[in-house]
């Protein structure tokens, strides 16, 4: 389920919105690196500064999940998305994949907001991504029978090493990582009562291919280094 054998091209047909997010991640960095553009501006206007978010800038609870403070950070959010974005993508429909991302994020950084001091300042999109890790940690709970054993082992694995190395890394928004985590459960929780709807299929993910017979060893080998690098940086960071 996590391991993808799609060639880019497939990729970018089959996961438009998981594209879309890392291509705006990618857009973001780039503007507030390459000396032509008002870099500092950029990153002043978009990352997430309680104070000003209480003193009227509501659009920096929002602005954080686009924005990365270095060439690692958004690497590394990026990869996360390529590794575990695709099969909600999939499973949710690209509307409500959106819906979850955002909401997730934004619980996360109202969070951050609440809890942390007017001086805090944050930006990325891991509250985002840990939203995912709840909305799967949901699955297990409530519709364990769509995801295989070796897939539930992997996701509480990642979890539940992701939410330890929170509190054991420096520089990490701890808040937005709980509360983001914590939003994608809830929301994964609710969305079960919605099976009907097409939100969760009985049977497993549609349109996902399981099975690895007659990839070129080529696509594997970037492909497994692209996961290897997704876990290592996410949870090491």
């Amino acid at each position: 389920m996590f391991t993808r054998t799609e060639s880019f091209k497939e990729f970018i047909r089959y996961y438009p919105v998981v594209t879309a997010i890392i291509c705006i991640h990618i857009i973001i960095y780039l503007l507030t690196v390459i000396p032509l553009f008002p870099n500092s501006l950029i990153f002043e206007k978009l990352a997430g500064v309680n104070l000003y978010i209480v003193e009227g800038e509501y659009w920096r609870l929002l602005s954080p999940i686009i924005l990365h403070s270095g060439f690692s950070h958004v690497l590394f959010n990026s990869f996360s998305l390529v590794l575990f974005g695709p099969v909600l993508e999939r499973l949710l429909g690209k509307t409500r994949f959106i819906l979850l991302y955002i909401t997730a994020g934004a619980a996360a950084n109202i969070a951050t907001l609440i809890l942390e001091p007017l001086t805090y300042i944050h930006a990325g999109a891991s509250g985002a991504i840990f939203g995912l890790f709840g909305y799967f940690a949901a699955i297990l709970v409530f519709r364990k029978e769509l995801l295989s054993r070796e897939n539930s082992q992997i996701i509480l694995t990642i979890t539940i090493i992701g939410v330890i190395m929170t509190f054991l890394q420096p520089n990490i928004n701890v808040t937005a990582h709980i509360f983001g985590l914590f939003a994608g459960f809830l929301i994964g929780a609710a969305s079960r009562s919605s099976s009907s709807s097409g939100i969760i299929r009985s049977g497993g993910f549609s349109g996902i291919r399981p099975s690895l017979k007659g990839v070129p060893a080529s696509r594997l080998a970037v492909w497994g280094v692209i996961v290897i690098l997704a876990i290592v940086g996410f949870l090491a960071r």
